[in-house]
């Protein structure tokens, strides 16, 4: 048999009272050996419920601290978090395999990772309004660039007379708003006049679909794409898009030979007839960001 050595044990009669001459509450407990009840206080308990409820809200705080809740990790799937992992883990290699020097980091979590330029770079940038240099290191957020890329994926930039059309008083407060001057027209009263300004440059549908093609590549204008050979790997996509005037002859081996599409803005598009020249296959579309005006017509004539 075993004997506990020490006082009696307590056992609690679960009775609480409370009277006019003692309003604090009691909570009467009466020994096992049959001693007299006790008074202890019921007002002690508090203190160990205050620390529970700070241990519970200090937690609550860690688990938002570690990201959890930045991207709604406790709601997803293995799955879900597996995609996560390998789209980290594929951008970190992707940027350190072609971003010239700069490194991706991830961490715990997924959807964030941290761009780091090399060591010996020196920042040339300074605010004007703070003094500070340009840092070496940013955040990108990928969850936020893969929801952008579905929000925007089936979107067109191309004006056609059927959006035009379909758009509630269309003609009338939005298509003199695309070409130069166009507050001049009378806000398009005359459509007439107005479908001849846009005529060369309003197709009555788009030419192209939602997901027409599987992948693409966009060219920037960077003196960084000399010191790296991607000309093989730029032509091995469905579409490139480039940028203004910049150049393809000469430069083939670093920036590739095709170009499907090109965005102008407003300086190049002055100058339409030099653009045209750097596609030697002629079957480049151009794209203007840019309201038409009577010079730009002209030239779309002559080329």
């Amino acid at each position: 048999s075993l004997k506990q050595a020490g006082p009696p044990v307590h056992r609690c009669a679960a009775a609480i009272s409370c009277s006019a001459q003692s309003p604090t509450p009691t909570l009467h407990c009466g020994h096992s050996s049959g001693e007299r009840e006790s008074p202890v206080p019921a007002m002690r308990v508090l203190p160990l419920a205050l620390a529970a409820a700070i241990f519970s809200g200090v937690t609550a705080i860690l688990i938002y601290l570690t990201g959890l809740s930045s991207y709604g990790g406790a709601g997803l799937s293995e799955a879900d978090l597996a995609a996560l992992a390998a789209l980290q883990g594929g951008f970190s290699k992707c940027v350190d395999a072609n971003g010239l020097g700069l490194q991706a980091f991830g961490g715990e979590d997924y959807c964030r990772v941290v761009i780091q330029y090399p060591s010996d770079t020196v920042s040339k940038w300074t605010d004007p309004k703070t003094g500070e240099s340009e840092g070496l290191a940013f955040e990108f957020n990928l969850c936020e660039a893969v929801a952008s890329w579905e929000q925007v994926r089936n979107s067109t930039t191309i004006l056609t007379k059927e959006y035009i059309d379909a758009l509630p008083n269309g003609w009338e407060e939005y298509a003199w708003r695309r070409i130069n001057k166009g507050i001049l027209l009378n806000k398009c009263k005359n459509r007439t006049l107005c479908m001849e300004k846009l005529s060369l440059v309003l197709p009555d549908t788009s030419p192209y679909v939602p997901q027409q093609f599987g992948s693409c590549a966009v060219v920037g204008n960077s003196g960084d794409l000399l010191k790296t050979k991607f000309g093989d790997e730029i032509d091995s996509y469905d579409v490139v898009i480039r940028e203004n005037g910049a150049p393809v002859q000469n430069y083939t081996e670093y920036v590739g030979e095709k170009s499907t599409f090109r965005l102008l803005n407003r300086g190049s598009a002055k100058a339409l007839d030099k653009v045209v020249e750097l596609d030697e296959t002629k079957k480049e579309a151009l794209i203007v960001k840019t309201t038409i005006h009577d010079v730009m017509n002209k030239m779309i004539r002559v080329i």
